[in-house]
């Protein structure tokens, strides 16, 4: 069973997805069938809301992640794709145009998410560093293998170019991993 606090957090994502981070809170109470009054029991106020929101997503990401590693039925390479296309439930709230909003209208917040964004995930670096231990990956500059991935996959944040050529964010994350992983070329280069 959901708790009320998220519920609360999944109605804000669906709120912002809707109206954009300036959305009314009397529209979020009406949609969960409370009062604000009963909002505010749970969050002080909507930055409060937003923190939760950006926790909630990144946490869920990263434990989407921990499982793919765990589990033992994929390969290295398998498991690498895997942690590099996982996405939160509810991807479609990391948009530039969102993120745009974010940073006009709370910048400690924007702060905290381009952090995030932008990080060293070092799950995934664990598994770049562990292929390249196992043959598995060439071995190169491992930070510089991470910014090339960690710009390929903040490129889907800009959902309208994906849109306009009728790409879903999955879709586009996948087509993105395996150029990276394997390559444009037709030929085997080695």
């Amino acid at each position: 069973m959901i708790c009320i606090r998220d519920r609360i957090i999944k109605a804000v994502i669906e709120e912002i997805q809707l109206k954009g981070v300036k959305f009314p809170l009397d529209n979020l109470a009406k949609q969960l069938g409370i009062s604000k009054k009963t909002l505010y029991k749970y969050f002080s106020s909507k930055v409060e809301m937003l923190d939760a929101v950006i926790d909630y997503t990144f946490e869920d990401m990263d434990k989407k992640a921990i499982a793919i590693i765990e589990n033992d039925q994929l390969s290295l390479i398998e498991k690498i794709k895997g942690v590099i296309t996982v996405l939160p439930d509810h991807y479609e709230f990391i948009d530039q145009n969102i993120l745009d909003q974010i940073k006009r209208y709370y910048p400690e917040q924007w702060i905290k998410m381009d952090t995030l964004l932008k990080s060293d995930w070092e799950l995934l670096r664990n598994l770049i560093e562990q292929g390249i231990r196992e043959g598995v990956i060439i071995n190169r500059n491992v930070s510089l293998i991470m910014k090339v991935i960690i710009e390929s996959i903040n490129s889907t944040l800009n959902q309208k170019f994906y849109l306009e050529n009728r790409i879903t964010v999955p879709e586009a994350l996948s087509e993105i991993v395996d150029i990276l992983l394997y390559g444009i070329s037709t030929k085997n280069k080695r």
